[in-house]
């Protein structure tokens, strides 16, 4: 390997691992806030840089459908217990908080997919759809199951990463996509040829992290995030509703995980099932970071996109294999310094 190859592969490297990055960022925050080891989070990739694609051909993407399911869902089980405990009176005020904006980014979506809008306006509404999603998908799914143990939520991830995957078989078909670049220029420097588009990643998730920032130290809700994912326990005893946390932890999971569909579209070819090794790719990241430390995770993110890059040009079978297998020395180092402690302590 001479230095012109290392430095191709050193920005690939990179490139991946910022993506990796993103990633790895929220399934620690969805496991700070809520316990929950949400392996969907890669299904949020391919779902954002599906639905992108689909948007490109003038065809609504099956996610609306999705989101309308999961809005009745969510409006039936309330209605029900508003029924046990006698609230008729609440039922109207929660079909409304439930149904409305869902119904309306449908319908926003349906009728936009064909109107064939610029990239942006098509970025935009991919991420308004599948942002829609992580909230549903807790209020559904996880709410009731607040107080399991991290076992039963990561069998019910399971489930719901299987689930995801056949909705996303139906909704896009068997056939893989790649969207248009934002940007089609590209630079050479040297041996190395610098695209636009992965100068796109790297401004986008900049702007990503001081957005999070922003939100986690400036406004209400990030700060009852950030108690919540301290200590649960005592969140709520100063009257935080860890419910609403869920929400919202959900909300920036799912924003980020089509943020990261949408980026990586033009670079790679993505499946309906593509997700799930970039999501265990963003895990083995945020494992790094013991699932508790940001920076860490990134800085894992960046490691685990320079081991695949290079694994590549070594031995290219087995590059997911080293990846993956970078994460038993972690675990055992982890085991030393961070012996196992009960869950429900709190």
């Amino acid at each position: 390997m001479d230095s012109s190859i290392a430095a191709i592969l050193l920005l690939d490297g990179l490139t991946n691992g910022i993506v990796y990055g993103l990633i790895a960022i929220a399934l620690v925050l969805v496991f700070a806030v809520t316990r929950i080891l949400f392996i969907p989070q890669g299904e949020f990739v391919a779902f954002g840089a599906l639905t992108l694609a689909m948007l490109q051909q003038g065809v609504v993407p099956g996610p609306v459908w999705l989101l309308l399911l999961l809005a009745v869902c969510a409006t039936g089980m309330q209605i029900t217990a508003l029924l046990r405990s006698g609230q008729r009176s609440g039922i109207a005020r929660c079909i409304a908080k439930n149904l409305l904006a869902p119904v309306l980014i449908s319908a926003l979506v349906a009728w936009a997919a064909p109107q064939q809008f610029a990239l942006p306006v098509q970025v935009a509404l991919t991420l308004l759809l599948i942002t829609a999603l992580g909230p549903l998908m807790y209020q559904v799914v996880y709410e009731s199951l607040a107080d399991a143990s991290v076992l039963v939520l990561l069998i019910v991830s399971v489930g719901i990463h299987l689930a995801m995957t056949g909705l996303g078989l139906v909704f896009f078909g068997a056939e893989g996509f790649r969207t248009p670049a934002f940007w089609d220029s590209r630079w050479s420097f040297g041996a190395v040829t610098l695209s636009a588009q992965t100068v796109v990643v790297i401004l986008a998730a900049l702007a990503l992290l001081v957005a999070l920032w922003l939100f986690s130290d400036r406004t209400l809700y990030g700060k009852a995030l950030r108690a919540t994912a301290v200590n649960r326990l005592g969140a709520r005893l100063m009257g935080i509703s860890t419910t609403l946390a869920g929400k919202i932890s959900f909300a920036v999971a799912a924003f980020i995980g089509a943020l990261s569909g949408v980026l990586i579209g033009p670079m790679s070819t993505i499946f309906y099932d593509s997700g799930f090794l970039i999501g265990l790719k963003g895990f083995v990241a945020a494992t790094i970071g013991g699932l508790a430390s940001f920076p860490l995770a990134a800085c894992g993110a960046v490691f685990v996109g320079l081991l695949e890059s290079f694994s590549s040009f070594w031995a290219s079978d087995y590059k997911e294999v080293i990846v993956f297998m970078s994460l038993l020395p972690v675990l055992l180092w982890r085991s030393f310094v961070a012996p196992a402690h009960d869950e429900d302590e709190e």
